[in-house]
């Protein structure tokens, strides 16, 4: 017997008696006999203690009607909205299809027959499937799931699971299992103003109930767990997932044969609903945002849509009226493309005060909360990091315009306008904006400091599974911040630009942004209540001294009527355009910060019905000032906080300097623009005619020795100018033009992408002119005879491949022919293939920059593709070639120029830019 396995002794024991039972567990120690027996007391007690409880709590006669909730402004007595339900219309469970019922059973309750309202080994399972594999499976029965939608609120207390327990055992024993299921049903949120499964069919699928399908029924019941974000209208793929494991749990009951998850077509959902009362304007957005806030302090949708709830908000009503009332005065008579979008916080608490995120209503996509390169108006935290790391706002930086620095790839970083102010205080930089010498003190502090403190100020860490501000795959570094950050290269909503300008407003102590005050049942019991909780994430003084140089900035733009504000504006360039694709304004006055943006729903051009480009200082700026106004109406004029003149003057990086320039500090100067070289007054006369001067110009070159040739193509007007454009040259890099579409010609004839590898490497052919990447380009499409093949293709019939790349030749025709066959849509590169060519060629990098661009003009962008190299065989004289499109709002023109025979590179550079300015002087185009 001593060595039978325990069960085994137990059970002999039994069957010999009590008395046996009882000599056999005085065998045991003492200390097991008493554990045992505390614990077979503490569970006397405790079931004794849950049966009075259940008998002490009182069953409700019926539940409560539904009821809709009220929004109010902050002064707890203006209504802002309501919120309530729109549709219902219960039905008895016959008319519920079985597999319908089925799907709710396998999502929500699948011991449902089995239990008494309570479900402990379901409590087991979701703890360990919440822990183990993040199933989301919800510890609640669909008797208590009725209870606390029927009875209870939502609040996330023990008193309130033990009350929701007892009356789910109450429930159990005053009603039937199809009487409770059918009562949970018809008690259920849906989404869309949907109240109960009759009108989530007509909702969701324009039925009625009993015309469900397993699959539709299967949908609505992935939409309990979340009924916004369940709605496949909102996030199809979260429902998508949530419908499949479903499907599979029903297969695991043997209600559904294997495989049905795979197998079973995902049915159509109807875009909207048709029956749900939707709240118009940008008020709809606003209470999208408070049902969010609540959701996450533990209130259900469908407690707020349905409990009768009053919702006291941030919100006030004056501030209110200034925000939509400024931006319409804005949008009035201007394009449908534009949107925007206005968030205004008091700093004191992190109250929204007012709030637009665009006017569709309900459901519709929030501007608010889309992450936007937020431009200059990210330079203010670049002031505050340098000011913690000690540099003064009164530092001396370098604020020449181009400059390169060691991030951008060789890519140049421009002033706005080509602005100069060689000896350049900070604030002065920051009342005009200027680039390069924010990018240097980024450089010089670490862009990770601006980015930390970024986050300090109250832009979030992650935008969905995305890091904010860093680079993201495809780019210079990914996963890593570069100097890119001093110039608002990174996507910040304009939701989180007003927490980071409300915590510089607030002095530095930030207060997390929020819209709800307090929330009150129907019978007055408060449900929540918003506690304010300040932290200090930056120094005051440093605080102050940054409002006070974005005072000057408000001086420099235009003061806001009766309010001492502070300001930035930001304008975020679209491509290689004059225009702009976002346009910023973010500021504050005392106890109100405010960010403005202005720009699309996807990234293009930004233009007022005129034409004028949409600029930070322009559309922006006056929605921020006249909402500041409007909303401050009445109230005290109150001073910002002095500048405490944190850290010390500095000499910054003003080593850099080069050339001759002004060194006079402070002094700001225009530096040279696009298409300087151009002489506008000679286009005169028609077209052969102005064609016979150029003619005259550039024989008087070539008889100075220059030898050259040039050819152009007016795309818009038809026109042609040639000049000794069939004259033989060497490509030197302009070779790569054609080699790279000969290997997207090659890979669309294999029906594919190119590789990743491909595509670093033709970037660095094109971008960067690497001569080795070009090399193994040509090796991939064959060489000469491959090269030769394309170029047949693309209607080139006048370039000579040489096995050897860099010797192939060319002429100034079959160039411009080239950019044809990258603008036109009747060769045989695809539109994405000749889309990729330019974009590279747009996106040439610093030393690649010179050639034909020096004959477009401001608004005009260039794609382009320079070459040149030295020849020992004529006495180390230098070819230099320049080839490209010029576009603008009137001009689509291919240029080429090609030359040799010069002393040196930079006498070839001069040569052919002074060639294609004087081109564009007389054809004008």
């Amino acid at each position: 017997m001593s060595g039978s396995p325990m069960p085994a002794r137990i059970g002999a024991a039994l069957r010999q008696g009590p008395r046996s039972v009882k000599a056999w567990f005085g065998r045991w120690p003492r200390w097991c006999r008493r554990t045992v027996a505390a614990l077979v007391a503490v569970q006397i007690a405790l079931v004794t203690a849950a049966a009075g409880y259940v008998v002490s709590v009182d069953l409700p006669p019926d539940a409560a009607p539904p009821q809709a909730s009220v929004l109010y402004y902050r002064d707890g007595r203006t209504v802002l909205a309501r919120i309530g339900l729109t549709d219902r219309t219960d039905v008895t469970l016959d008319r519920v299809p079985e597999g319908v019922r089925q799907a709710f059973l396998a999502a929500e309750d699948r011991g449902f027959q089995d239990h008494y309202g309570v479900s402990v080994r379901g409590l087991v399972r979701a703890l360990w499937s919440n822990v183990v594999d993040d199933s989301g499976q919800g510890a609640s029965t669909i008797t208590q799931q009725y209870v606390r939608n029927a009875y209870l609120t939502q609040e996330r207390t023990v008193s309130r699971k033990a009350k929701e327990a007892a009356l789910a055992v109450k429930v159990e024993n005053r009603y039937s299992k199809d009487e409770i299921l059918q009562r949970y049903l018809n008690t259920i949120y849906f989404g869309r103003g949907a109240y109960g499964i009759e009108a989530a069919a007509h909702a969701f699928f324009g039925v009625s109930v009993d015309r469900l399908s397993t699959a539709q029924g299967a949908v609505l019941a992935a939409m309990v767990k979340d009924p916004t974000r369940g709605d496949p209208a909102q996030d199809p793929e979260w429902t998508l997932d949530r419908w499949k494991w479903i499907l599979r749990a029903m297969s695991e009951a043997g209600w559904l044969p294997d495989g049905a998850a795979d197998q079973t077509p995902y049915p159509a959902v109807a875009d909207e609903s048709v029956t749900a009362a939707a709240i118009d304007g940008p008020i709809g957005l606003i209470t999208d945002r408070v049902e969010d806030e609540l959701v996450a302090a533990g209130i259900t949708r469908q407690q707020i849509r349905t409990g009768g709830l009053n919702i006291t908000t941030t919100l006030d009503a004056p501030a209110q009226r200034a925000a939509t009332a400024s931006i319409a005065k804005a949008l009035k008579g201007q394009p449908d493309v534009l949107r925007t979008a206005l968030v205004a916080i008091d700093p004191r608490d992190g109250g929204v005060r007012a709030y637009y995120g665009g006017d569709r209503g309900r459901g519709f996509y929030d501007d608010a909360l889309a992450a936007r390169p937020p431009a200059s108006t990210f330079k203010p935290l670049v002031l505050a990091a340098a000011e913690e790391r000690g540099i003064g706002f009164q530092s001396y930086y370098n604020g020449t315009s181009p400059r390169v620095f060691s991030d951008r790839g060789g890519a140049p970083l421009y002033n706005q306008d080509n602005l100069q102010c060689p000896v350049c205080p900070l604030d002065i930089a920051m009342v005009h904006s200027l680039n390069t010498p924010f990018y240097a003190v980024a450089e010089q502090i670490g862009p990770n400091r601006i980015r930390d403190l970024a986050r300090r100020l109250g832009v979030p860490e992650r935008y969905g599974k995305q890091v904010t501000m860093v680079d993201l795959k495809g780019e210079p570094a990914p996963g890593r911040t570069r100097a890119d950050i001093a110039i608002g290269r990174y996507a910040v909503a304009p939701a989180d630009m007003a927490s980071v300008y409300a915590t510089l407003a607030g002095g530095g102590e930030r207060v997390n942004r929020h819209f709800v005050v307090s929330v009150t049942a129907a019978g007055g019991a408060v449900l929540h209540r918003h506690e304010v909780r300040p932290d200090r994430v930056l120094d005051a003084g440093v605080a102050a001294d940054v409002g006070a140089v974005l005072s000057q900035v408000v001086d420099e733009e235009g003061r806001v009527p009766g309010v001492e504000a502070a300001a930035k504006t930001g304008s975020q360039q679209y491509g290689d355009t004059a225009d702009s694709s976002d346009a910023w304004t973010a500021g504050w006055a005392s106890g109100l910060a405010a960010a403005v943006w202005v720009g699309r729903d996807k990234p293009g051009p930004i233009r007022t019905s005129g034409g004028r480009a949409i600029n930070g200082d322009g559309m922006p700026y006056e929605i921020f000032r006249n909402f500041l106004s409007g909303a401050l109406a009445g109230q005290p004029v109150r001073d910002l906080p002095r500048a405490a003149h944190v850290g010390r003057p500095e000499s910054g990086d003003l080593e850099t300097i080069e050339g001759d320039v002004k060194m006079v500090p402070g002094q700001i100067y225009q530096g040279p623009r696009k298409g300087d070289q151009v002489d506008r007054s000679l286009a005169v006369g028609t077209w052969s005619e102005r064609a016979a001067r150029l003619d005259a110009v550039l024989d008087r070159y070539t008889s100075s020795g220059l030898d050259f040739a040039v050819s152009l193509t007016d795309r818009r007007t038809g026109q042609r100018y040639d000049y000794r454009g069939n004259r033989d040259f060497e490509t030197a890099s302009v070779v790569k033009l054609p080699m790279l579409a000969a290997l997207l010609l090659k890979a669309q004839d294999e029906g594919r992408a190119l590789t990743a590898a491909e595509k670093r490497r033709v970037r660095r052919m094109i971008v960067a002119s690497d001569n080795d990447a070009a090399v193994q380009v040509y090796a991939a499409i064959g060489g000469a005879s491959g090269l030769q093949e394309a170029l047949g293709r693309l209607g080139l019939g006048d370039t000579d491949p040489d096995p050897r790349f860099g010797l192939t030749t060319t002429t100034a025709k079959d160039q411009t022919r080239m950019v044809a066959a990258l603008t036109g849509s009747t060769g045989p590169l695809t539109a994405e293939s000749r889309a990729l060519i330019l974009q590279l060629m747009g996106s040439v990098n610093a030393d690649q920059t010179w050639g034909v661009s020096a004959a477009s003009f401001e608004g005009e962008s260039t794609a382009q593709k320079n070459g040149w190299m030295s020849r020992s065989t004529e006495d180390n004289r230098w070819i230099v070639n320049s080839t490209g499109r010029i576009l603008g709002e009137k001009t689509d023109v291919a240029l080429s120029v090609l030359s040799h025979g010069h002393r040196t590179r930079a006498e070839g550079i001069g040569s052919v830019e002074q060639i294609a300015a004087v081109t564009r002087s007389y054809l004008g185009w």
